[in-house]
């Protein structure tokens, strides 16, 4: 038995399982009103499953949207399946929840981050910023690349 609670892992664990519950919803009704995703996770944790010009494209880490399109969402304890489209292009990915580095939902100003500074921390950042308006941040819906695109999260940084 240790001598500490270890609040870290258990909070990791805890916004883990919300992502969980938000995809599950997701997959069961669909993204209700305004709501969107910006998943940003490890493309090269080993549970990670992309094809390969993708891995070759963002070595690292990689930001994907989910909004207008997506289909076959299907979410289980360790992860989600999801197929993306990447300039007219679907392809399907395979994200385990401990790839996810961010969990961002601008929509509603809601966003996780997990840092990890050693192999045995991991620490979660959750933001809901009620100053700073999430629209000024983001580019409007016209002038969006079609193509994927790596989306910097420290827009949405104070």
């Amino acid at each position: 038995m240790t001598s500490t609670i270890d609040y870290g892992n258990l909070m990791h664990r805890a916004m883990r399982g919300l992502i969980q519950e938000v995809l599950s919803d997701v997959q069961k009704d669909g993204l209700p009103g305004q709501h969107h995703f910006f998943i940003t996770f490890d493309t090269m944790h080993p549970d990670v499953e992309i094809v390969d010009w993708l891995s070759d494209r963002y070595p690292g880490e990689m930001t994907v949207v989910v909004q207008h399109w997506f289909d076959n969402l299907d979410v289980t304890n360790d992860g989600f399946t999801i197929s993306l489209n990447f300039g007219d292009n679907p392809e399907t990915l395979y994200i385990p929840y401990d790839a996810i580095k961010t969990f961002v939902d601008p929509s509603v100003e809601f966003g996780l981050r997990f840092e990890t500074q050693d192999e045995d921390e991991t620490e979660v950042d959750v933001t809901v910023d009620e100053e700073a308006p999430m629209e000024e941040m983001v580019e409007p819906e016209d002038d969006m690349p079609k193509e994927a695109e790596v989306v910097s999260l420290d827009n949405f940084r104070k």
